[in-house]
């Protein structure tokens, strides 16, 4: 069977995204260097799987749109922790504001809005 191995995203700052993805999910920086159109990734996550954050020079070029319309667009980034309250913990403590909570067959989740507008579900299914 095959398995996702990473998803590239764009971001304002891709060293200020990976920190705060690292400190909230206890990844870690697996590269971080020059990337396609002189632009800058760093790759964060854990040993099977990683998320790239990428920014050419100068910054992204517009703001999204809504995703949920857009072809192709990026509806969300989901998330497995075992600890749901403690990384909602972080995430408040981070000055994001979590938001649709449930708790449903298999689990619980939330969601939270990153600064560069990517929506990313937390879920637990312990």
């Amino acid at each position: 069977m095959a398995r996702l191995e990473h998803v590239n995203l764009t971001v304002e700052d891709p060293d200020a995204t990976a920190a705060m993805l690292c400190d909230l999910f206890g990844w870690h920086v697996r590269w971080a260097g020059g990337a396609i159109h002189d632009g800058r990734s760093v790759h964060v996550g854990g040993e099977d799987s990683y998320l790239a954050v990428y920014s050419g020079p100068g910054g992204p070029d517009r703001e999204a749109d809504n995703s949920y319309r857009m072809k192709a667009g990026l509806n969300h980034l989901g998330v497995v922790v075992g600890d749901l309250d403690a990384v909602e913990a972080k995430v408040r403590a981070r000055g994001y504001a979590p938001h649709s909570h449930a708790d449903y067959e298999p689990g619980r989740r939330f969601y939270f809005r990153e600064e560069n507008g990517v929506e990313i579900e937390v879920v637990s299914y312990d």
